[in-house]
Parts: C-alpha cells; sequence; structure tokens
C-alpha cells in the first residue's frame, strides 16, 4: 500500500469486529509510533497496550465517542474496540510542545493500523483520571490520548466539505465525513 494511499483510507473507525488482534501486529503499531519524529529528540512519549477484556470493559465508559452524531458515534454492544493503546507523556521528559511529538507518534501508529486492516479512533475527550485509577499510571505521566483499535465494521465515507464541517449518519447509518477541498486550504506563491 502507497503512504498516500493509507492517508486517504484512515477514517475514524467507532465499529469494531470482535476479532482479536494479534498481539505481534499491535507491538508493530505501538513500534512505529516509537520512531516517529520527536523534538529534540527527548522521547517523551510512552504507551500502554491494552487486551485484557476487563480492562477494556472498564476503559470504555471514560471515552467519549464522535460528538456530532451522538449516541450513535459510541460503538454499540458487540462492536467495541477489541485494544487500546494509551498514550502517556513523561513528564520529567517532555517539552511544552510535546503534543508535536504525540501527533507525529499518532499518525504513524494510525498509518500502520490502516495498512493491517485495523480501524482505529483516536479520542481525547476522555476521563483521564478514571483511566489512571484503572491502569494504575504513575503520576509521572500525563494521559495524553487514547487510541481504539479493532477490525472495522463500518466504511465512513470522505465527502468535499458544503456548508459544515460536522461529520453526519445517513439513513442508512453509514458515517459521512465532510472535508474542505485543496482550493479551500491551499495558496500557492509564485
Amino acid at each position: 500500500m502507497q503512504v498516500i494511499e493509507a492517508i486517504r483510507k484512515r477514517r475514524s473507525i467507532r465499529r469494531f469486529e470482535q476479532k482479536p488482534i494479534p498481539l505481534e501486529t499491535l507491538k508493530k503499531l505501538v513500534d512505529a509510533a516509537r520512531v516517529a519524529p520527536s523534538a529534540a529528540n527527548l522521547q517523551p512519549l510512552h504507551y500502554i497496550l491494552v487486551v485484557n477484556a476487563d480492562l477494556r470493559e472498564k476503559i470504555f465508559p471514560t471515552l467519549t465517542w464522535a460528538g456530532y452524531v451522538a449516541p450513535k458515534g459510541t460503538p454499540p454492544p458487540g462492536e467495541e474496540p477489541v485494544a487500546y493503546v494509551i498514550i502517556l507523556i513523561n513528564k520529567d521528559v517532555a517539552r511544552e510542545d510535546y503534543q508535536l511529538d504525540a501527533g507525529a507518534a499518532i499518525e504513524n501508529l494510525l498509518l500502520t493500523a490502516v495498512e493491517e486492516g485495523i480501524g482505529s479512533c483516536w479520542l481525547g475527550a476522555i476521563d483521564r483520571h478514571t483511566i489512571r485509577e484503572i491502569l494504575d499510571v504513575s503520576e509521572l505521566f500525563e494521559i495524553e490520548s487514547v487510541i481504539a483499535l479493532g477490525y472495522p465494521s463500518e466504511e465512513p465515507v470522505v465527502e468535499t466539505m458544503k456548508d459544515s464541517i460536522e461529520y453526519w449518519k445517513d439513513d442508512s447509518d453509514r458515517l459521512h465525513v465532510p472535508k474542505r477541498s485543496l482550493e479551500e486550504v491551499l495558496e500557492i506563491k509564485e
């Protein structure tokens, strides 16, 4: 798969088949995140991989899904994620601009997931306090975000934005994601 193909195919997935992802594949995703660019090469990111069913069940209610289409954006019973990657920031190592490191690492992870046929959803509206308690995360780490993973059981559609940035579901429950056109976001100085 070409990188541009993975970029264009990557969408936030919120419905997942209940088929386990091999541990080696999950490690590959985290390894792709690990080698992303890092400001001053400080590498403040750490990761917790959650595959245990009991822990997944506890984490699920700490996540807020797809505000524009709530509650239809929340994975229904039987279509929840089968794994999570919790993105952590080591506060002793990180600089103020650690979000740049996190963004680069997470995008590497998401694109590698596409290559592996895995759906993902990057979640930032999360209950960090409860996740810290569930996973016994040290105070040394800030919980940055959660990546939900699983084999997709939906196929969102990308379309050129017309009137609104809000994504929406049609009558068949298919998610439509408006994106600004290239002409709208690109200015060329010749």
